[in-house]
């Protein structure tokens, strides 16, 4: 018998343990091993393993309908958690495109930007800007407009045009002579050049990650950002289209990370904790403005998925999302996030290798430095992302390290999502544990 795996893994020729369970903030693997999962996967998990009232909902619809065609029915799940997203979301908003998965989500927010403008009569806006360490998605159009260099690369002859300007990055962006206010006003201006450069009746979108996720290891945007960023597209007529694929539904403390910035885009892109992993599901929701508009017109979106409103997908999600709602756990996130925020601070504060915590809720990054004063990276060749996750592993932690932080070639930063439902005990346990795996990392990278 050939014991060779079948599975084109993401890494191929390396062993990875197999998971067999999951309880709590924990992951099992096959041997016994717990693992805390301090990134929920890709920060999916909110809800963590094993959730049995999820669980239920899901096998009750099993139970009842596993599957139909959206081109030929609508269901009670998709229509139920289409309002509970509504009755939530920031002001305006009228519809929910159901996807399976974030990706299809950013592809589909993308596209419907662009029929927008086809139905009102402006044909020639085909033009979408984005930013610098950013990352939107693995399919060709989310990756045309992401910022995300290594990712690009082998890709980059396929991709569509996109410009792409700084991100709202205020720990390496801003001057020692501004103030926030300032810094914000003023990446938020490239906006409004890039806008002119190409000329506004040709600018279709504007996509932005409300708070930055993997590619540049949580980047939260300095108050005042986003509204000038909202005035910027209400002005040329452009729409605003905020990726909250990672950091919404609940990560940052609120629904909707942008309820914090005080806007309302025009499309949201939202998966990941949208079914906590416990069925694959995102969404594309839409404003009014942009639902009528098709409701006027051709009434038609030219675009499509086989399993787009899943019944038992949605099921799951909806299950998940009233147990955030009805358990009030978002006061939960806010409070948790401030404590792991001072236990990491503890911990990591005084560092020499540490330059930024940062982050909202139960959404955070630990950038690491070679030197803080200067802010200079490690040696990319030295990979200590990929050294603090092996060694996070091996003291049964999950979390998510990056590389190319601060450039799309140097820097490396850990991100951290953990469960909703984490204990403070358990916040301990991840402190303890990822300080050990830093700890050990850093030692390799110095022989």
């Amino acid at each position: 018998m050939n014991d060779q795996s079948r599975v084109f893994h993401r890494q191929l020729g390396k062993d990875m343990p197999r998971a067999v369970g999951g309880e709590g903030v924990y992951l099992i693997d096959a041997d016994g091993k717990r693992y805390l999962d301090a990134s929920g996967g890709a920060a999916v998990s909110c809800l963590g393993h094993g959730d049995p009232d999820v669980i239920e909902a899901i096998k009750d619809q099993l139970d009842t309908l596993a599957f139909a065609h959206t081109g030929f029915f609508t269901s009670g799940p998709a229509e139920e958690l289409a309002d509970l997203l509504i009755e939530q979301a920031p002001d305006g908003f009228g519809a929910v495109y159901f996807v399976s998965g974030g990706s299809e989500a950013v592809e589909a927010g993308l596209k419907m930007a662009r029929q927008y403008f086809l139905e009102i009569g402006e044909p020639s806006r085909n033009k979408f800007i984005a930013r610098q360490q950013s990352y939107h998605g693995n399919t060709l159009g989310a990756l045309s407009v992401g910022g995300n260099v290594w990712r690009r690369e082998p890709f980059k002859e396929l991709l569509t045009e996109a410009s792409h300007i700084s991100p709202c990055y205020a720990y390496r962006g801003r001057g020692d002579d501004e103030s926030e206010e300032e810094y914000g006003h003023r990446v938020a201006d490239e906006l409004e050049a890039e806008i002119q450069r190409l000329g506004p009746e040709n600018v279709a979108a504007f996509i932005a990650e409300t708070v930055g996720g993997a590619t540049a290891g949580v980047i939260p945007p300095v108050a005042g950002y986003f509204k000038r960023v909202r005035e910027i597209c209400g002005r040329h007529g452009v729409l605003l289209i905020l990726d909250e694929v990672m950091c919404g539904m609940g990560r940052t403390g609120t629904l909707f990370a942008c309820e914090q910035d005080g806007i309302s885009p025009d499309i949201i892109c939202v998966a990941k904790g949208l079914g906590a992993g416990y069925q694959p599901i995102g969404a594309t929701i839409v404003n009014s403005k942009v639902l009528e508009t098709f409701q006027r017109g051709s009434s038609l979106f030219q675009h499509g998925h086989t399993y787009m409103g899943h019944p038992t997908a949605c099921a799951g999600s909806l299950a998940v999302q009233r147990k955030v709602k009805d358990q009030n756990l978002l006061a939960d996130v806010r409070e948790l996030g401030e404590q792991l925020v001072t236990k990491l601070s503890e911990r990591f504060g005084n560092h020499p290798h540490v330059g930024d915590i940062r982050g909202r809720g139960l959404f955070l990054g630990i950038e690491f430095v070679a030197d803080r004063a200067s802010k200079k990276a490690f040696d990319p060749a030295k990979k200590l992302h990929t050294k603090i996750k092996a060694a996070a592993m091996r003291e049964g932690l999950i979390c998510y390290p990056g590389g190319g932080t601060a450039d799309g070639a140097e820097g490396d930063h850990v991100l951290l999502a953990p469960p909703f439902i984490i204990t403070l005990d358990e916040l301990d346990e991840l402190v303890k544990k990822l300080g050990k795996a830093v700890d050990t990392a850093l030692a390799e990278v110095k022989e």
